[in-house]
């Protein structure tokens, strides 16, 4: 399994951090093999059941993982030494961010959707609940459980604004509520 991990998330590789990579990695394979889906299948099921979208789970995940790496360059670029980033703790949270929607979903009559315990605790709870499993840092637990609305009432790191925008920007121009065309 984290050999499939690591070929899905190549990522994985820009943390330094030798035993957080192995963390972050074990705590994918886990939501896997406690997931109805496969590796395989993160490529090509929709990143989002809350809207109709053509773009992949891995696909949105990468995405913003790369959106990520590059807001985090620019601002510590442009605003040095005001602005110091934890690349490792940045990059494993953007990895993490949705991991728990592995265990969110189920398959009822051959269609892919939010299972009842999904529904109750949404992935930035079960995600922090996989992250503290495998001993995964507090400061990546924080992006995770920040990263969406759920974070929207306290404060975030560094890290963590620069991942909740980019998971965000990777995101909204797939709500036509909320573009223009």
């Amino acid at each position: 399994m984290k050999n499939k991990i690591k070929k899905i998330w190549p990522e994985l590789e820009l943390i330094k951090d030798e035993n957080l990579r192995e963390k972050v990695t074990d705590a994918w394979a886990y939501a896997i093999e406690q997931s109805v889906l496969t590796p395989e299948d993160l490529e090509t099921i929709p990143f989002s059941l809350l809207i109709d979208v053509n773009i992949s789970f891995m696909n949105h995940k990468r995405t913003a993982v790369q959106l990520s790496i590059e807001m985090g360059k620019v601002m510590e670029k442009n605003f040095s030494p005001d602005i110091k980033i934890n690349w490792d703790y940045l990059i494993a949270g953007a990895i993490l961010i949705d991991v728990g929607k592995l265990i969110e979903y189920e398959i009822v009559d051959g269609k892919l959707t939010t299972s009842r315990e999904g529904k109750l605790l949404r992935h930035p709870f079960s995600g922090v609940a996989i992250a503290e499993k495998f001993d995964i840092p507090a400061e990546v637990q924080h992006i995770i459980a920040t990263h969406s609305k759920e974070g929207d009432l306290g404060k975030r790191t560094l890290e963590s604004i620069i991942v909740h925008h980019a998971d965000f920007v990777s995101f909204e121009p797939f709500q036509n509520s909320k573009r223009i065309d």
